[in-house]
């Protein structure tokens, strides 16, 4: 993943050890207040969410620990097209910016691609002025590389 998504990820954990957790714990003090646990729905609807606290906090914390962090902007590739990078293409008289990331920090809407969708995997390895072809529902679309960087 990219150090962007590394420091999301990092964020996305603190916020929920230091936030989440201890309000949700508080939670479920009151309800459990509130008398008989059988049928209090706000007590089993604060252990449920405790539950997805803690199970999101493990998957975030095997994430981060198993996770090859790189920085894109200490990336060598020699212009070509690699996890990490920007790129600029053309296609139809339009232009697009892409940047090829892992898959927790996949955001079309934001410009960033996930390393093994289809277009990106048409683009890796490629240096500007390549055209790249990609096999997409609506058939399929040429894309020309104007610039690579690593930002």
């Amino acid at each position: 993943m990219t150090k962007r998504g590394a420091d999301l990820l990092r964020e996305e954990l603190h916020r929920l050890k230091t936030i989440e957790r201890p309000a949700n714990s508080t939670a479920i003090g009151e309800a459990r207040a509130h008398g008989d646990l059988s049928e209090n729905a706000e007590y089993h609807a604060a252990r449920e969410r405790a539950g997805f606290i803690e199970g999101r906090i493990s998957e975030l914390e095997s994430k981060l620990g198993n996770a090859q962090v790189i920085d894109p902007k200490l990336v060598d590739a020699g212009g070509r097209c690699v996890f990490g990078a920007t790129v600029d293409v053309e296609s139809g008289g339009e232009t697009f910016t892409w940047q090829i990331v892992g898959e927790d920090e996949a955001d079309i809407k934001a410009g960033r691609i996930y390393v093994s969708s289809p277009i990106a995997r048409a683009l890796i390895g490629k240096e500007p002025g390549e055209v790249v072809e990609v096999q997409t529902p609506g058939g399929i679309k040429r894309y020309e590389i104007i610039d690579v960087r690593y930002e």
